[in-house]
């Protein structure tokens, strides 16, 4: 999505890549979209997450440390992060403030 007028632009869902076969992530997929915003000179503005994604990978963190935007999800992920904390034995230290 980008603002034809400020070049900004943001990313919605980014995937990273995981092979079942293996069980090894990769960025490819993300580094395409690095490699048009840079083409391009777009300047990344938000990564948008719509909800947690349960059936997919997010190359978010990924991108926000290429490109440095900001990354953005609703205030309900803090109920789900609460709700997995204990599921997954999260570490004491694992945040449940939307972080």
């Amino acid at each position: 999505m980008v603002d034809g007028a400020t070049s900004c632009c943001a990313i919605i869902v980014p995937v990273l890549d995981y092979d079942l076969a293996s069980g090894r992530t990769s960025t490819l997929s993300a580094d395409k979209i690095v490699s048009y915003i840079v083409k391009n000179g777009y300047t990344l503005e938000w990564i948008l997450e719509t909800h947690a994604h349960a059936d997919h990978l997010s190359a978010a963190h990924y991108l926000k440390g290429v490109l440095g935007a900001s990354i953005g999800i609703g205030e309900h992920i803090c109920s789900v992060q609460e709700t997995f904390k204990p599921l997954f034995n999260l570490e004491k230290e694992f945040k449940t403030d939307g972080s």
